[in-house]
């Protein structure tokens, strides 16, 4: 157990500016002070930073971190700097003479954390430098990427196994978010790390609220979310296609919603330009594909949508994780629909691998799925995954308003009858929207083309609508009881139908509710500024003084061409409101002011303070717009 003396409790003080350790991060940060390997599992937003962070300050030497995004390297760092934290990087967007700069600075002992990615690891330049340095400790983060079954597999770190080969004294730590007992499994064996120490936190953030609605009108249902829920927040938009996310970002800049696109076939200036204007501004949104969003360090991201369906439950966790990391209230939403479903289940039976690859494959979309259909407590279910018991949590769609569940086997059973009268008699097979119009008895031309009216079933569904033999037939899918077939996602009825077929075996279906999307406002959202998460514990004087902070974060952020959140976050901001200090030691009291910050930026906070909460003497007279104004009165803003 650390004390109050302890130099890391010091540094966590001093330095980061926070009061007290959360969680394991003691004992995980004493443990490797002292020389020890540790796995750590942390939720994202759950402090695994400061893990290695301090004790690469407090041990001698200069602590290396393997991270995976060059761009986001630089971010890392000049947070640190802010700190008052010696960081650099080493990575292919310096010039020759800047890697030098920073490689003669490590080994004069003038860094304490230097950053690079794995694929850094194959120059020998970088194992002849690490030789000749005092390295303090290893750190790998997003661990996971070592997983070839995991959503980001990176084969440049199955090399990292060479950390411990090479430097047995040097203690390492690797840190994901996300990894079920198997890819723990993995990195432990792949990274060499069997006698380390395993932290495992619990997986729950309680201040994400799912949300999984039947997607009927996507970009509508978006638009809704956005405009009646978090106007003016900053937020992540996941789609699958490249295609997809230019054409969203288009359409929500169109209804007035800041956007930007992000995916691998932008070219890597407008990549990097879009992301970093993405931490630096507030209020903007990223339409993205999954090459975004991996070590993300933006705290007020409030909310995460999914525009389709995750191919896995680590990734979907992986992606909404990152809401909501300052700890507030935020949503992870998501619009699924039956083409998701098809579109997946025929991506996998086409793909590449190998039949144990495909199979390994179906099995993360079964999870998956379980996760949009079950009529239980999605949290309870996402935290099963990672095999933690809870249970209902209260905040999560299906707790807030539980879903109704009707007997579906009638409707099943008229639907495999006619997939198989259209097999077996016919020798055809259809996507679902031919077999809906057949239950239905729709005489479309294709239908009438291909003499579907004279089949038996032909009419027999039509007690239900469009929208619910879709969601029939999204739920049989998400149950094996149907199957997509390779040859342009037709549909087939599998072994386990037989008993539904008999009548042996009764189907629950889950009732849809009706999502009627709000009619888009072109205008609702443009100009609109608001932190409604931490605002809404704020009133009279107190909010007054938290947008008056927030403006004058802005300004500080624009001139110093920083993130805002790199100055300090909303949650400091709304607890130095809350506070008002008058003096230097009151505002060093308030977490997440360390000690460089109160240095740089606490004259600047007083000053607010004092200006928003004293009221203002009226002008001299004489004085009006022309009059001569000191040069030192003036903030410039580019």
């Amino acid at each position: 157990m650390l004390t109050s003396t302890d130099p890391a409790t010091e540094i966590l003080r001093t330095t980061f500016g926070y009061p007290a350790f959360r969680g394991d991060q003691e004992e995980i940060i004493g443990h490797v002070i002292d020389g020890g390997d540790a796995l750590v599992l942390m939720p994202t937003g759950g402090g695994k930073s400061l893990c290695y962070q301090i004790p690469a300050i407090a041990r001698p030497g200069v602590g290396v971190v393997i991270s995976p995004l060059i761009a986001l390297m630089h971010d890392q760092v000049t947070a640190l700097q802010t700190l008052g934290v010696r960081a650099g990087f080493l990575n292919s967007t310096q010039e020759a003479d800047e890697r030098r700069a920073t490689e003669q600075a490590a080994l004069r002992g003038e860094l304490d954390l230097l950053y690079l990615a794995p694929e850094r690891l194959t120059a020998s330049s970088t194992l002849d430098l690490f030789d000749r340095l005092q390295i303090s400790v290893f750190a790998i983060d997003e661990a996971h990427c070592i997983s070839r079954w995991g959503h980001d597999f990176r084969p440049d770190y199955l090399r990292l196994s060479l950390l411990g080969e090479r430097w047995p004294g040097v203690p390492r730590i690797a840190l994901t978010a996300t990894a079920t007992p198997a890819t723990r499994t993995e990195i432990v064996e792949r990274l060499g790390l069997s006698d380390a120490r395993q932290f495992v936190a619990s997986f729950d953030r309680p201040n994400i609220r799912y949300r999984i609605e039947p997607k009927q009108q996507p970009l509508a249902q978006l638009l809704k979310l956005i405009n009646e829920e978090h106007a003016g927040d900053s937020g992540i938009v996941y789609c699958l296609s490249r295609a997809s996310t230019e054409k969203t970002a288009e359409a929500l800049v169109k209804h007035g919603v800041n956007a930007l696109p992000y995916h691998a076939g932008l070219p890597a200036a407008v990549r990097a330009a879009n992301q970093s204007r993405f931490l630096r501004e507030e209020g903007l949104v990223m339409v993205a594909t999954i090459a975004f969003g991996m070590g993300i360090d933006k705290p007020d991201v409030r909310f995460v949508a999914h525009l389709d369906l995750p191919k896995s439950v680590e990734g979907y966790y992986q992606e909404t994780g990152r809401a909501g990391r300052d700890g507030l209230p935020a949503t992870a939403w998501m619009a699924y629909g039956l083409a998701d479903v098809v579109q997946l289940r025929q991506f996998i039976e086409t793909s590449g691998g190998d039949a144990q690859h495909r199979r390994f494959q179906g099995q993360l979309l079964d999870a998956m799925l379980g996760l949009c259909e079950t009529a239980g407590c999605r949290r309870q279910m996402v935290l099963g995954y990672f095999a933690e018991a809870s249970g209902p949590c209260g905040n999560c769609d299906t707790c807030l308003a539980p879903p109704e569940q009707w007997d579906g086997t009638v409707a099943a059973q008229k639907l495999f009858s006619t997939i198989i009268r259209l097999d077996r008699e016919r020798n055809q097979r259809f996507g679902a929207g031919q077999i809906i119009d057949i239950l239905r008895g729709h005489k479309t031309p294709k239908v009438e083309q291909w003499r579907h009216h004279e089949l038996s079933t032909f009419g027999i569904g039509d007690e239900l609508s469009e929208l619910q033999w879709r969601a029939v037939v999204r739920q049989l899918l998400a149950t094996g009881l149907l199957a997509v077939a390779s040859d342009h996602g037709t549909l087939a009825i599998t072994e386990k139908a037989s008993g539904v077929l008999r009548g042996a075996e009764a189907v629950q279906l889950r009732q849809d509710t009706v999502v009627r999307a709000a009619r888009s406002d072109r205008s609702s959202t443009k100009g609109s500024r608001k932190a409604s998460a931490v605002a809404a514990d704020l009133a009279g004087d107190e909010l007054d003084l938290f947008e008056a902070l927030r403006e004058w974060r802005l300004e500080v952020a624009r001139r110093e061409s920083l993130p805002a959140y790199v100055i300090f976050h909303d949650a400091t901001l709304a607890a130095i409101a809350q506070l008002k200090p008058s003096t230097v030691d009151e505002l060093a009291s308030v977490s997440g002011v360390g000690g460089k910050k109160l240095e740089t930026y606490g004259p600047g906070v007083l000053d607010v303070v004092s200006r928003t909460l004293t009221p203002q003497a009226e002008p001299p007279a004489g004085h009006e717009f022309g009059d001569r104004v000191d040069q030192d009165d003036l903030v410039w803003v580019s």
